[in-house]
């Protein structure tokens, strides 16, 4: 699970993990739109995705859990958050 890049085509390149260390990773640019797209789980960490429908995503241990959604676009002088 990540984020993901937002252009023509609503999921694009690049992929926007929700970890890492401090001046690793891809470089934020001006002008890059993506969505940052944290889940929390109760239980466990590990998930699937639905084969029959191809996107809803459910924990292994069928505990409850929660994921929103932001779409950030970088600018010259920081960022903006678009939904909301």
């Amino acid at each position: 699970m990540c984020g993901h890049g937002v252009g023509i085509k609503f999921h694009e390149e690049p992929d926007v993990e929700h970890f890492g260390r401090k001046g690793t990773g891809m470089m934020i640019l001006p002008g890059m739109t993506f969505t940052i797209e944290p889940m929390i789980n109760m239980g466990k960490c590990d998930v699937f995705i639905d084969e029959e429908d191809g996107w809803t995503v459910y924990t292994d241990d069928s505990m409850p859990s929660a994921q929103w959604e932001k779409m950030i676009l970088i600018t010259e002088t920081g960022n903006e958050v678009l939904t909301y």
